[in-house]
């Protein structure tokens, strides 16, 4: 793989600024632009044959009409995909057009490129080229021995850190990258942050656009957004914390449309294709990225359709969560998960998803305490997707976690009731990159006590590195020992694999 530093990253940028590439200047007759890739650029849902590639122009990003300074005009911007980071061999170039009513993203969809390869793309309007981002498509469907480096993270809070988690992750060098939610969080700033969180809590479309804006303007961020292609999926800070469905927190007459703009400006901000964009309240977000033969990653919603959180929402002991009824996916979504696995020949199946999967007590003695807010408020729902990959005899079962700002991996049960029963998958939770703020060493004794099959749990701030190889997999948990200041040092806590046919996680 070709080394690439933010520098080497930036070179091709240069480079078409200072020859132009062939490319056509954009927006003659109109006033000229300041530089409009505040934002950086993307790349995301890969194919064998190609990916989206995305950025969204805003010369002023903090404007509050959350327009991003531009005019209320369509701007052509131009697009380069290359072989190799200087752009001598570009295989691939066009035109699109960044439109006032999407907030002057841009989507683009490439197509005809070569499986398994790595590529360049860089962005160009008016006479402003934007920095370059290093991409790849997936390897053909049967391959398998190409090995795969992927790290997850999720829930990075703007206020409470400094995001060098994002830069750490970057520079292991992955060749995909999952976000697993809370990518931005709604609430207004507190006296508590460390950086200023700019405008009121989020409600409406101007309001998300303007902290999705902000949030990309972190160099850091950027820089993780460029090295690798990204599969993102919500969980509830996307909206509104713990959302279910039509079901806001509080009361709110006016939900409905502050989901609707949620969603808006989530697609505007994120490299999906275009079979993800919103139709008013309803965005379809789950789908899966076949990585050759190697891995198929189901990414899961289990916001948009789930029931209501059982008995009030918190931590309960809750008869009302076992209803055979309860779903946190939705009918129409399980039924394609289940179908997933019947379909699949891969040698690891992934579930890219937000809430903990595993079982989750955390109160000594005979009732079980449990989150309302995970998979242990939608008992039946477990069941069936446990069920349904056993059946299917998946070969590996894995699921990807984020939403409690901890680090945690575990082995997952047959039988709940029985710690001896059969491990039959495994569990990857990342802790938060920013959210809670520094975080500490301390474990929690309770909840180890009383969940045998959980083998780590850690508050410390990072993210998750795995190796995916036809063998095994690898999960290194990366910690980092502040977020409140800047530029933090990664190390390994803890590291675990998973061998092939064998479900549960062995320390390495």
């Amino acid at each position: 793989m070709t080394s690439v530093t933010r520098r080497s990253l930036l070179i091709g940028g240069a480079a078409l600024a200072t020859a132009g590439a062939g490319l056509a200047t954009a927006g003659a007759g109109f006033a000229k632009l300041d530089d409009p890739f505040t934002l950086g650029v993307a790349s995301g849902d890969p194919g064998s044959d190609g990916m989206v590639l995305w950025t969204r122009l805003a010369p002023s990003p903090l404007d509050e009409d959350g327009l991003g300074g531009m005019p209320n005009r369509v701007v052509p911007v131009h697009w380069e995909l290359a072989e190799d980071e200087r752009f001598r061999r570009v295989v691939r170039r066009g035109v699109e057009l960044a439109r006032p009513q999407t907030a002057h993203s841009v989507h683009v969809e490439t197509f005809g490129l070569r499986p398994g390869r790595e590529y360049f793309y860089r962005f160009r309007a008016d006479r402003h080229v934007s920095p370059v981002g290093r991409t790849r498509t997936t390897p053909e469907p049967w391959v398998v021995g190409q090995d795969l480096t992927m790290c997850f993270a999720s829930c990075s809070h703007y206020g409470e850190g400094y995001f060098t988690a994002y830069r750490r992750l970057a520079e292991d060098q992955p060749d995909v990258v999952l976000h697993l939610g809370d990518y931005q969080y709604e609430y207004a700033g507190k006296a508590a942050d460390v950086r200023a969180v700019v405008g009121p809590e989020t409600r409406t479309l101007a309001d998300y656009r303007l902290r999705h804006a902000q949030y990309k303007t972190d160099e850091d961020l950027q820089l993780a957004h460029s090295v690798a292609p990204w599969l993102v999926v919500w969980d509830d800070h996307e909206v509104e914390n713990n959302w279910a469905d039509g079901v806001p927190e509080q009361p709110d007459p006016d939900f409905a449309a502050r989901r609707a703009a949620a969603f808006q400006a989530y697609y505007e901000n994120m490299p999906l294709r275009r079979g993800a964009k919103p139709n008013g309240v309803d965005m379809r977000l789950y789908r899966r990225i076949r990585w050759g033969g190697l891995v198929n990653f189901h990414m899961l919603d289990t916001r948009q359709y789930r029931d209501d959180q059982a008995c009030g929402d918190g931590w309960k002991t809750c008869a009302e969560a076992g209803a055979a009824t309860r779903t946190i996916t939705g009918a129409e979504q399980e039924r394609w998960l289940l179908d997933g696995f019947r379909r699949s020949r891969a040698r690891w199946d992934v579930l890219g998803q937000q809430v903990f999967f595993a079982e989750r007590d955390r109160e000594d003695g005979p009732e079980k305490e449990l989150s309302m807010d995970s998979w242990d408020g939608y008992l039946a729902s477990r069941d069936r997707v446990t069920r349904g990959w056993v059946d299917a005899k998946v070969r590996n079962a894995v699921v990807l976690t984020g939403d409690v700002h901890a680090a945690y991996a575990a082995d997952i049960k047959a039988d709940w009731d029985d710690p001896a029963s059969r491990t039959v998958g495994t569990e990857l939770v990342c802790t938060s990159v920013t959210s809670g703020g520094d975080g500490n060493d301390t474990s929690d004794e309770v909840q180890l006590r009383n969940n045998p099959h959980i083998k780590l749990h850690s508050r410390r701030r990072g993210y998750v590195r795995t190796r995916f190889t036809a063998r095994e997999l690898r999960a290194d948990f990366r910690s980092l020992p502040h977020v409140r200041t800047a530029g933090a040092p990664a190390t390994t806590l803890k590291s675990f694999v998973v061998e092939d046919r064998r479900p549960g996680l062995n320390a390495v």
